[in-house]
């Protein structure tokens, strides 16, 4: 049996994470039999080409999954939010998506995505301590 150091990095490079995703994605494309995992992101940008806000994800095995959206102070409430996530969402539908995750805290978006389709299937209390963390998904077809 070989011996093996486990330790712990205190500041890991995106290239710390890039290689054990890249690890992931392989197994899980073994098992699943296919490798369909993309990149997916809609942005906002102001006049002089800043950007003032987005939606970054991935679609893959038939999902959508919004990792972040965020918008600018100064443009929230305009419709850029829902813009982005329609956008989003519309690209999925051409990859072959079915279904749409987000997760989302209690102080960030959970009425947005609730009015845009998305159902909690899941909660979890005590995050920074009074807030909740809300689990979301949609059926895109």
């Amino acid at each position: 049996m070989s011996d093996f150091t486990v330790a712990l990095k205190e500041n890991p490079g995106s290239e710390d994470y890039e290689f054990l995703n890249q690890q992931l994605r392989e197994y899980n494309a073994e098992k699943v039999g296919y490798r369909d995992a993309r990149p997916l992101a809609v942005y906002v940008y102001d006049e002089q080409g800043q950007v003032v806000g987005g939606l970054f994800g991935m679609t893959f095995w038939g999902w959508l999954a919004i990792d972040l959206l965020w918008l600018a102070e100064a443009v929230r409430g305009q419709g850029y939010g829902s813009q982005l996530i329609e956008l989003a969402e519309q690209e999925a539908l051409k990859r072959g998506c079915q279904q749409a995750l987000v997760d989302t805290l209690s102080f960030q978006a959970p009425d947005f995505y609730l009015k845009h389709g998305y159902q909690v299937f899941g909660k979890l209390s005590g995050f920074a301590g009074t807030h909740e963390r809300f689990y979301l998904s949609k059926i895109l077809r």
